[in-house]
């Protein structure tokens, strides 16, 4: 048995672009939520800053790796491929599995407890694509990518977030924002 080669982060990062756009799930889907998060704080802000911080937390290797695990689970229920019980609690996407949870918090702790707390608003309240995503249980299994979705955008808005602050801070010391 040869060793397959490791992809490189070219090859991780269109693969994790793919899946995504292959779900119904666009970097401006997200942005769209990051914007509304952001602008009470960044009245300035615009829907490109929030894509290219969306952007930005996608060529993290973490939420790449999380994302790529996640949507191949929710493939595999949705081709009745995973053992029981795992294939009924995922499909049904069960209320106390927990685990897509897990694996979308995992990925947010990288930006720290903005983020971890505007993931869990998040998940309550669904807004935007993840609501469509949690809704859409009859057109295939988001078990994982709805959680995982409120996490890239969690971590887009907390990226930012720190960003504003530290151009914030560099005005006060007069040094304009690089």
């Amino acid at each position: 048995m040869t060793a397959k080669k490791i992809p490189t982060s070219k090859e991780v990062a269109k693969a994790t672009f793919d899946l995504l756009e292959e779900r119904g799930v666009t970097v401006l889907d997200i942005a769209e939520i990051v914007y509304d998060l952001q602008l009470p704080y960044h009245p300035a802000l615009t829907i490109q800053e929030c894509a290219e911080s969306v952007e930005r937390v996608l060529q993290k290797r973490e939420i790449q790796h999380a994302l790529l695990v996640g949507i191949e689970l929710d493939k595999l229920a949705e081709q009745n491929k995973l053992s029981e019980p795992l294939q009924s609690i995922v499909e049904q996407d069960e209320g106390l599995f927990g685990v897509d949870e897990t694996i979308a918090l995992g990925a947010v702790l990288t930006y720290g407890s903005i983020a971890v707390t505007t993931f869990g608003y998040l998940d309550k309240v669904k807004v935007g694509i993840i609501e469509k995503l949690d809704c859409k249980k009859e057109k295939g299994v988001n078990t994982f990518l709805d959680d995982l979705v409120a996490s890239v955008a969690s971590s887009a808005a907390s990226r930012l977030a720190h960003r504003q602050r530290d151009e914030q801070e560099q005005l006060q010391e007069g040094n304009p924002a690089t």
